[in-house]
């Protein structure tokens, strides 16, 4: 795919969203990393499947069900090209990060965890990586260690190091802190993990949006991704896992689609995905995820990243010029995303004075 040479304003213009007004200001989006804004050619090809294409998938014969069919699976493709995956069949659809990492949880992780055994996770994690690992540990009586993090919101690599051993049987860990914007090495420590013979599950909803992501390359055991943070649409997102780790996990869901034979008497399952995907999937949500990664590919993620970068280096100069402004979270090595404190300011009052403004 050719990349558009590098253009800050014709990239702004291409998000029908950013073209309001709000409290009679120009809008500047400032919440990508919760949820990031459509482009048009991601509304358009939703839009699209909508209006000519929409039927089940893999289920009927007639043209409409085999467009969107063609369209499902195409987009299943884009996932794995996007994420370096060896085969689209690496790739399960999802609702989104979370679902993506409980699908890990109450399936390969229920079938291998024991007593004895121990999760490892870190202080940076979202809920979304912290609260199934919990559940699991409740379940198993597996322990959950965590990996502190210092004043600056890097993770302690000797703690880390310390607490690896053959017990643990998992390491959960964040590609980028969606509160800080900490940059980990994980491909440092998804080596350290399976040295010990741990698997490695890393939470991708903020490190597929700020960089180019190789799963291969990485080594990492389960990558995951949410189309939202993407420019994509809500309620879609992506479990990449290696080939073999899917063909041994037992389904999550029961229901159509998850079957390869079905009767009263029993029910064999599908191989993967198809295996993790029961009943009607979010269709128009995997054309538009498909439709924001080659968005995404069409302008360059480096060069993306790039651009961020310089509006990183550019916000912390200019912010730290205000007096009784606090960073929280100032890493070495992270992506655009800035939090901070005002003395004598609560974080909603802020909040609601910039949306103002």
């Amino acid at each position: 795919m050719s990349v558009r040479p590098f253009d800050a304003e014709a990239l702004r213009g291409e998000f029908p969203g950013l073209a309001q007004q709000v409290m009679d200001q120009d809008l500047v989006y400032l919440d990508s990393a919760a949820s990031a804004q459509q482009p048009q050619r991601v509304i358009d090809a939703v839009g699209g499947y909508m209006t000519r294409d929409h039927a089940n998938v893999h289920r009927g014969v007639h043209t409409l069900s085999r467009r969107a069919t063609e369209a499902y699976e195409g987009a299943r493709a884009t996932a794995a090209t996007f994420l370096g995956a060896a085969a689209p069949s690496e790739v399960v659809f999802t609702r989104g990060t979370t679902e993506a990492i409980n699908l890990v949880a109450q399936t390969w992780a229920l079938e291998n965890l024991e007593p004895e055994d121990a999760i490892l996770v870190t202080e940076l994690e979202h809920h979304s990586n912290l609260v199934p690992w919990q559940m699991v540990a409740q379940r198993t009586g597996a322990e959950l260690r965590v990996v502190p993090i210092d004043d600056r919101g890097v993770l302690d690599q000797d703690v880390y190091e310390a607490l690896l051993n053959p017990l643990v049987k998992l390491v959960a860990v964040g590609h980028v802190s969606n509160v800080f914007g900490t940059v980990n090495p994980i491909g440092e420590m998804i080596e350290k993990a399976h040295r010990v013979g741990a698997k490695v599950l890393v939470d991708g909803a903020q490190g597929a949006v700020h960089g180019t992501v190789d799963v291969g390359d990485l080594g990492c055991d389960f990558y995951t991704l949410s189309g939202h943070k993407l420019y994509g649409p809500t309620g879609i997102g992506v479990l990449w896992a290696r080939a073999e780790l899917l063909e041994e996990m037992p389904p999550w869901h029961g229901g159509g689609e998850m079957i390869r034979e079905v009767s009263f008497d029993g029910t064999t399952y599908a191989d993967p995905p198809a295996r993790f995907e029961a009943g009607t999937p979010n269709i128009s949500g995997a054309v538009g995820l498909a439709a924001a990664m080659d968005w995404m590919e069409g302008w360059g993620r480096e060069e993306m990243a790039r651009h961020e970068s310089d509006l990183l280096e550019y916000g912390v100069e200019r912010l730290a010029e205000i007096d009784g402004l606090r960073f929280v979270g100032t890493a070495p090595d992270r992506a655009a995303i800035l939090s901070f404190v005002v003395d004598g300011c609560h974080a909603q009052d802020v909040g609601t004075l910039l949306d103002r403004h």
